[in-house]
């Protein structure tokens, strides 16, 4: 679990570095807000993390095993290119720090691939709910480390020395990869014995399991209803006269505290629920936690109730993702967990990324109070789904 903690932490830093602490950089650097839009594309590799990840599942590099070998390489060629985007200016290498950037977005990608198949292949069953609630608290630590601890640094010393510190930082994940993290048993024929095989068979393993379309359709909507309430909460609580700074204080402290803590609750509880029960109790709660958002919609500028439904919806939200982590770890088979992973997580994105588009127009032509209630409402669908669980063959699966 340790060792799981710091993998969250070496996997949570690089993303802001490349995103958010890098956009403030360059502007503190003049840089015009053309190109910044432009450096958002440095993210690709995150959603495209699939396409490479059999690679990773065939091939052994030389030390450490086929999981902590390529680990402890790409954390190593992380920090290097993370200090390399120290000393790269942003404002006159612009080009070089895209480069550098879309390296460093590239190969973190890479470090989740094998991150979460070492979290797949190494933890039992019935570690996965606590497992998932180490991993998210160590890579929400990590982004609030490299990114407001980095903005904070960057206004006592210069923002190259801020950029050093970031890549040694990535030595708490190498300490691990060295000293605490196992390696995982496998029988080593069970590896694919081709580049094609790592390809086809994770489909063709996933594909022929009964209910498999039904899985798909249950990983796409279990957390809709979440990303459509978190979707437009900045715009809605800037529309009822609320602060930036009162909006970002609260995200930022009492949000990461009941995020963290939801995890690691959840994860804790699913020991003694099991996966079916807290699947189906999380993804309740995380659906009714937005009541408050509703309920805000109604009563206008309320600074305790606002608090109260950021860390609400985070606390219960987190219950929720424990579940959701450990479920999707759970359908992965341990000879392609990587590829399978990736392909798993890369759904997940789709979810954010599809029902993000439509929600502006939801609120703009609904009204705030009728959107969160549609939101709300959306929860439905994937319980609708979950009534199915026992007739999903999936292999490992806690019940």
């Amino acid at each position: 679990m340790v060792a799981t903690l710091g993998y969250g932490f070496s996997s949570g830093i690089p993303l802001a570095l490349t995103g958010s602490t890098l956009q403030a950089w360059m502007s503190q650097e003049k840089v015009n807000l053309t190109t910044i839009g432009i450096f958002s594309l440095v993210g690709m590799p995150y959603t495209l993390k699939f396409l490479w990840s059999p690679f990773l599942d065939r091939y052994l590099p030389p030390v450490l095993g086929r999981r902590r070998g390529w680990i402890l390489v790409l954390q190593i060629l992380l920090a290097l290119t993370i200090a390399w985007m120290a000393v790269t200016s942003p404002s006159e290498q612009s080009a070089r720090m895209a480069m550098i950037a879309v390296v460093a977005a590239f190969l973190s990608a890479s470090q989740d691939i094998v991150v979460d198949a070492w979290r797949t292949d190494t933890l039992l069953p019935e570690e996965y709910g606590l497992g998932s609630g180490a991993y998210v608290m160590g890579y929400r630590l990590a982004m609030l480390v490299s990114g407001a601890l980095a903005l904070i640094l960057a206004d006592r010393i210069p923002w190259k020395q801020v950029y050093f510190l970031m890549a040694l930082s990535m030595g708490v994940g190498v300490l691990c990869t060295l000293f605490l993290a196992p390696e995982p048993q496998a029988d080593p024929e069970a590896r694919p014995h081709s580049l094609k095989e790592a390809v086809a068979l994770p489909l063709v393993d996933f594909f022929k399991r009964k209910g498999s379309i039904e899985v798909l359709s249950f990983i796409v909507l279990y957390k809709l209803d979440v990303v459509v309430a978190l979707a437009l909460t900045t715009p809605f609580m800037l529309e009822l006269g609320f602060s930036k700074t009162d909006i970002g204080a609260v995200n930022k402290g009492v949000g990461l505290v009941a995020t963290i803590f939801g995890t690691l609750a959840g994860g804790a509880l699913m020991t003694r629920m099991g996966m079916k029960r807290s699947l189906w109790v999380f993804g309740i709660l995380q659906g009714a936690g937005n009541l408050l958002f509703l309920a805000l919609a109604y009563t206008g500028l309320n600074y305790p109730l606002m608090v109260s439904a950021i860390a609400t919806e985070n606390l219960l939200s987190g219950m929720g993702t424990a579940a959701y982590s450990a479920f999707l770890m759970s359908l992965c088979n341990k000879k392609f967990s990587a590829t399978q992973y990736a392909l798993l997580t890369s759904l997940m994105a789709l979810t954010r990324v599809v029902a993000g588009a439509p929600t502006g127009y939801m609120a703009e032509h609904l009204g705030w109070p009728a959107y969160f209630a549609v939101a709300i409402s959306l929860m439905l669908p994937g319980l609708l789904l979950l009534t199915r669980y026992d007739r999903w063959t999936v292999s490992s699966m806690p019940r």
